[in-house]
């Protein structure tokens, strides 16, 4: 029975196999394949998941107050999360409010006695990708694997195409997974009557 790919190892090397490359079993053995492998996963999969919010990978924490104020044109500077990879939105009460990052943290014209909640995306493991990001993931490694390994433009831009093709469906699918947004129709009707 076909297995699933549940691990970093898993991804990298069935985007291997579909250069026609050997899989590998550690990110640390000594061929090219692990050798590359080990040198461009993350940083793929991490803008991977930085290309859309998606929901496997999306998360909310209360931001820490720092005790020192910004230098400038700011009230309050808050600690980001130390697993965020794009911040998405800071809240306070459920409402949206203006910030700025500034290395790993978030400066705002909060009060000190707000409490700031960030949306954002953080690194999920392996195991929690759904099928529809690991192939797209799977994909997108081939096609990297295709011009440093196989020395490959023309699989190297198939595969490009076909990574595309499949962000697009995992993108679609996942923004399934929440609640469906009502169009507001109200300024449509108010205009069409005037």
């Amino acid at each position: 029975m076909p297995t699933v790919a549940n691990s970093d190892i898993d991804i990298a090397s069935r985007g291997l196999i579909l250069i026609g490359a050997e899989p590998i079993t550690s990110f640390t053995a000594t061929s090219t394949e692990a050798t590359v492998a080990n040198a461009i996963y993350e940083d793929v999969i991490r803008t991977l998941m930085c290309s859309s919010r998606w929901r496997f990978s999306t998360k909310q924490a209360q931001l820490n107050l720092l005790t020192n104020a910004p230098t400038g044109r700011y009230d309050t500077a808050h600690q980001l999360p130390s697993d965020l990879l794009m911040l998405h939105a800071v809240t306070v009460n459920d409402a949206i409010i203006e910030y700025n990052i500034y290395a790993d943290k978030v400066f705002s014209n909060s009060s000190q006695n707000d409490a700031l909640i960030a949306d954002y995306t953080f690194r999920a493991l392996e195991p929690n990708f759904p099928s529809y990001f690991t192939l797209a993931a799977e994909f997108s490694l081939g096609a990297s694997f295709a011009l440093s390994i196989a020395r490959d433009e023309q699989l190297s831009a198939l595969l490009e195409r076909k990574a595309a093709e499949l962000l697009q469906q995992a993108k679609t699918l996942d923004s399934q997974q929440q609640t469906t947004r009502k169009l507001v129709t109200s300024r449509f009707i108010t205009e069409r009557r005037s």
